[in-house]
C-alpha cells in the first residue's frame, strides 16, 4: 500500500519542514545519537533524542548533558523533556534555546511507568489540566522561535480520558503540534492502539498537525493510519527496534523518490547490527560500554532469521568489535524471512492499574500540598 507522492503533503513543524512525514518516538535507553545516526542513514523524517528530565538538564547533570548533544550530522535536531513543575521546564527549555542545542523540543506527557505517575507526572499529569496548560505555555513562550510539541497518551484509564482537552491546551498555548499515542496508561503497551482517537483528535485540534502513534509495525501500517485517521505524520516507537531501515521504507512508501527498496537479507542485517555497533563505541567513546550496550539488541535484530541460540548467546555477551565481527563471520546468508520478523517487537505488558497519588482523580486541579510531591516524578525513566 503506498500513498501517491501527491496525497502527502511535507509535515510542517513550525518553521520547519519535514519532507517525509514520520517522527522518531524517544525511547529511553534507545534513541540516543548513535541509533538516531543510523535511522536517519536509511531514511527521512524528524529524529527525537531520549528523554530528558527538565531538572537535571537544570542542575546540568554530567549524563544528561551528554545525551543532549548531537552529532554534527543530525539536522534538524531535536530533544524531549519531561517534568512536572512549569518554571523547571521552563528553564530547560531557556537553556537549550540560549546555547543552541536544538531546533526542536518535545514535552513528554506519555510516560506510563508507576513511579512516575503516583508522583503525578507523566501521563496522569493531564488529568489537572490547569497545571498541563500552565507547562506548554510557559515552554512555548521560553522556545522563542523554536518550535515546541507534546506528545501524550490518551488518559489514565478509558473513564478518564484527557487527549481531547489537552489537545486543545496545548494548541492555545501555541504548540507547533502534537501527537498521541492511542493509549491509555493503564494498557500501557498492551493490546492494539485505538487509531479512532488518534481521528478525534484531528477533528478536535485543526490550526497545527497532529501525528499518530502506536502500533506501527510497517510502512504499510502507517500508510494506513494516515488514510484513517487522517492525521499528519506518524510517530514510529518499537516498530523500528531492530529495523533501523524502517525509515527508508516509510520514506519509500510516502512517495519520497530518494529512497531505496530494502531486501533484509540476514548479511544486510548483520552489517546494520555492526553499523549500530560502531556508532555506539564512537558515541560512548568506549569500545567496552558501546558493545554492551549493542547486546539489548540482538534479539531485535535476529527476530526470524535463522541465527542459533548459542550464536544468540555469544551476542549478547560481546565486548569489542572484533568479537562481533567474528561471531558475525559464522553466519552466512539468508532471504528475508517475512512473516517471522514481523509483527510486534518490544515489550507490550498486561493493562494494570495505573499507579496515582491518593486522591488524585477527585478534581482536575492540583491540591497545594501535592506540588513537592509532584516533584519526586522527575526522574529517568521510559517516555510513552
Amino acid at each position: 500500500m503506498t500513498l501517491a507522492p501527491a496525497s502527502v503533503r511535507p509535515l510542517q513543524i513550525g518553521p520547519l519542514r519535514i519532507d517525509v512525514p514520520v517522527v522518531l518516538a524517544p525511547m529511553a535507553g534507545i534513541t540516543n545519537t548513535a541509533f538516531r545516526r543510523l535511522c536517519r542513514e536509511y531514511g527521512a523524517g524528524l529524529y527525537v533524542s531520549e528523554m530528558i528530565t527538565s531538572r537535571a538538564l537544570v542542575e546540568r547533570n554530567a549524563i544528561t548533558m551528554r545525551l543532549i548533544q548531537h552529532h554534527e550530522s543530525e539536522t534538524p535536531r531535536s530533544i524531549q523533556l519531561y517534568g512536572v513543575d512549569p518554571a523547571t521546564i521552563a528553564e530547560a527549555v531557556r537553556i537549550i534555546v540560549a546555547e543552541d542545542r536544538a531546533d526542536h523540543i518535545d514535552l513528554n506527557f506519555g510516560c506510563p511507568v508507576p513511579k512516575v505517575t503516583r508522583k503525578g507526572g507523566g501521563a496522569a499529569l493531564p488529568w489537572k489540566i490547569g497545571l498541563f496548560a500552565e507547562i506548554v505555555d510557559r515552554a512555548v513562550k521560553a522556545a522563542g522561535d523554536v518550535p515546541l510539541t507534546v506528545k501524550m497518551r490518551k488518559g489514565i484509564n478509558r473513564d478518564h480520558l484527557t487527549f481531547l482537552d489537552a489537545g486543545r491546551a496545548a494548541e492555545d498555548a501555541g504548540a507547533a503540534a502534537v501527537a498521541l499515542h492511542a493509549r491509555t496508561a493503564s494498557e500501557y503497551y498492551s493490546g492494539h492502539a485505538d487509531w479512532s482517537a488518534i481521528g478525534e483528535l484531528k477533528q478536535a485540534v485543526t490550526s497545527i498537525p497532529v501525528l499518530g502513534n502506536g502500533d506501527i509495525w510497517s510502512a504499510d501500517d502507517a500508510v494506513r493510519m494516515m488514510a484513517e485517521t487522517g492525521c499528519d505524520g506518524v510517530v514510529v516507537g518499537r516498530g523500528c527496534l531492530g529495523r533501523p531501515w524502517l525509515f527508508g521504507e516509510l520514506a519509500g512508501a510516502f512517495g519520497d523518490e530518494r529512497s531505496t527498496k530494502v531486501d533484509a537479507t540476514l548479511g544486510f542485517v548483520k552489517e546494520a547490527f555492526r553499523r549500530h555497533a560502531e556508532l555506539l563505541v564512537e558515541f560512548f567513546e568506549d569500545e567496552d560500554r558501546g558493545c554492551k550496550d549493542i547486546r539489548k539488541h540482538v534479539a531485535w535484530y535476529f527476530k526470524g532469521y535463522p541465527v542459533g541460540g548459542e550464536t544468540r548467546a555469544a551476542l549478547a555477551r560481546v565486548s569489542t568489535l572484533q568479537e562481533i565481527d567474528d561471531l558475525l563471520g559464522t553466519l552466512g546468508d539468508a532471504p528475508y524471512p517475512g512473516a517471522p520478523a514481523e509483527g510486534q517487537r518490544g515489550r507490550a505488558g498486561t493493562p494494570k492499574r495505573t499507579a496515582l497519588p491518593e486522591g488524585w482523580l477527585s478534581s482536575r486541579e492540583v491540591a497545594a500540598d501535592t506540588t513537592d510531591m509532584m516533584r519526586g516524578a522527575e526522574v529517568d525513566n521510559s517516555g510513552g
